[in-house]
């Protein structure tokens, strides 16, 4: 199987997109390759205190009372390890995940009709944990392996601070490894994938500066490492994508409808038109913090 991407004859002769097919993922590493620029990041950076400190609206397990909204930024920030869908809250994050750089590159490497199913926004300070291997399509199924992540980095992005890594052509196979539960103090409480063959060796790590974007395969094994520096935080804002014309059975479908027909409607469009557009949207999933295994995982 290949990706939809493959098929489309405007990714003839493309060389960021063959780069994507033979890799896995490419590097967005400044403004006119598709990243931030200096004045986005800024306003990424500060947005991020206000979401967390919850000026942008309530999420749940935000801290209630007001010595938390009192609290200094930095102490907030090393609060919270990843909040989910921060597009719901946040105007200029949803700005971001239709950012035109970006989008301009997913049309390469999907096709013309992309739509967004999720965002997290990661703000990894000093001692907090990275992610154990994985691929994300084992957690956002796509009928078409579509599924493609944007990692936008709003700090530089270094081994020190626990930047991606990545094993590059992992995805080729289009083989979705085995996973189990893992209590490996260096990661926060995402299962691992296991006995995909790989040595060690194979992986790379992915440091980049911020405003950088790394633009990754749903199939890529990727990991991060604990933030070991004493430099501050290492935040990060990631956007899951997808062709529009693929149906997303994310979850249980409907009493009654068949799985083939399930189609998870929580999206958000950011280039060409919605095939589906006649069922409508809806507005499923609540903004969260994910649980970071300090004090055990919730499962």
């Amino acid at each position: 199987m290949v990706t939809a991407a493959a098929h489309s004859p405007a990714l003839a002769g493309d060389d960021l997109a063959v780069r994507y097919r033979r890799d896995g993922y490419v590097v967005l590493r400044s403004p006119s390759d598709g990243a931030l620029d200096a004045g986005e990041v800024a306003a990424a950076r500060a947005e991020t205190t206000a979401i967390c400190r919850g000026e942008r609206g309530r999420f749940d397990g935000l801290p209630e009372g007001a010595a938390w909204a009192a609290g200094t930024a930095a102490d907030i920030l090393r609060s919270v390890l990843c909040l989910h869908f921060p597009h719901k809250l946040s105007p200029l994050m949803a700005g971001l995940a239709r950012h035109p750089g970006v989008v301009g590159v997913l049309t390469r490497v999907i096709g013309p009709n992309v739509k967004l199913m999720q965002s997290m926004l990661f703000v990894k300070a000093e001692g907090r944990p990275g992610q154990a291997w994985h691929q994300d399509e084992a957690h956002i199924p796509t009928r078409d392996r579509s599924l493609t992540a944007a990692w936008v980095a709003l700090d530089d992005a270094t081994v020190e601070n626990g930047c991606l890594w990545v094993i590059p052509g992992s995805h080729r196979q289009g083989v979705l490894f085995p996973t189990r539960v893992q209590e490996d103090p260096r990661f926060d409480c995402t299962d691992e994938a296991h006995g995909f063959g790989f040595a060690p060796s194979a992986a790379v790590p992915v440091e980049v500066p911020a405003g950088a974007v790394v633009v990754f395969d749903g199939y890529l094994l990727h990991r991060s490492l604990p933030n070991t520096g004493r430099h501050g935080m290492r935040r990060a804002l990631v956007n899951h994508y997808m062709s529009a014309e693929s149906l997303l059975p994310w979850f249980a479908p409907a009493p009654g409808e068949p799985m083939a027909l399930a189609d998870h409607r929580d999206v958000l469009l950011v280039a060409g038109r919605d095939p589906y557009a006649w069922a409508g949207t809806a507005d499923l999933m609540r903004p969260h913090l994910r649980p970071t295994g300090a004090g055990g995982c919730l499962r």
